[in-house]
């Protein structure tokens, strides 16, 4: 079960890993390779990661929704 469904997010909330691999429903691997412009998989229009620490990044949680409004909106 996903246990990110029915959660809201605050509009400037930013989110882990975990949390984007849950919502966007693919692997923590195809995350990054949507982000590499070297990949098969790239795609320009996937929301950019933040860096928080040394150590830790995160992503926009608005943005994620948005990207995932953008291909709901983009389905023939």
């Amino acid at each position: 079960m996903n246990a990110f469904v029915g959660q809201t997010f605050q509009i400037n909330q930013l989110i882990n890993i975990h949390q984007v691999v849950e919502i966007v429903g693919v692997a923590r691997s195809t995350v990054y390779a949507m982000m590499d412009e070297y990949s098969p998989y790239y795609d320009p229009t996937f929301p950019k990661k933040v860096k928080i620490t040394q150590n830790r990044i995160g992503w926009s949680a608005f943005e994620i929704h948005q990207w995932i409004e953008s291909k709901l909106a983009s389905r023939e």
